[in-house]
């Protein structure tokens, strides 16, 4: 999660419904490195990954209004980042036009030289990973993702997926068999 306090990001969520705009920058600043992760794990592309994590921002803006601070910041946050990522993702399978490989040497080409010949094995295991955990069904991979990166509990996935714990259980144990599977199938 965050290194700050959690009542920063619902006062900030305050004093922006309250008419001060300077305190998106704030939370902007604080989430937008995480968020951009998320949804660049959930859907292989840096690109798209950056317009839905300031979708996300604009989304919250649209509501402060309305801002409950019920849970965690980071369960709202996540709640609006993953309903936009599910959302490109369902318009992405009914419009495909480029592969998740086409993405990703697109990402290594923008970040300039390839792996030295030390670094190769372990981005060809990353790789590897990555290949695996884009393989997964979108709930699962964003139940796996969100446990694994983003440190939420159960709890806090629950509530982000709209969906019980159990199922969160259940999703995280079948998404953990997936890639066991996969990962052996690619001599991992």
């Amino acid at each position: 999660m965050s290194d700050t306090p959690p009542d920063a990001d619902h006062l900030a969520m305050q004093r922006l419904a309250s008419g001060d705009d300077t305190a998106l920058n704030e939370i902007m600043n604080r989430w937008k490195e995480k968020v951009a992760g998320f949804v660049q794990r959930m859907t292989g592309d840096a690109e798209t990954a950056a317009d839905l994590a300031m979708e996300t921002f604009v989304r919250i803006y649209q509501h402060r209004h309305s801002y409950q601070a019920n849970a965690a910041f980071a369960t709202y946050l996540f709640r609006i980042a993953t309903n936009l990522t599910r959302n490109h993702l369902r318009w992405q399978r009914r419009h495909p036009s480029a592969s998740i490989d086409d993405a990703r040497l697109t990402v290594e080409t923008q970040q300039g030289e390839l792996p030295s010949d030390a670094d190769a094995g372990l981005r060809e295991r990353l790789t590897i990973v990555e290949k695996a955990i884009s393989a997964l069904p979108p709930d699962l991979r964003e139940a796996i993702l969100l446990f694994t990166y983003e440190d939420m509990s159960y709890a806090e996935i629950a509530r982000t997926s709209r969906c019980s714990i159990k199922a969160v259980e259940t999703r995280i144990y079948r998404a953990r068999q997936i890639l066991k599977s996969l990962l052996k199938d690619s001599g991992f």
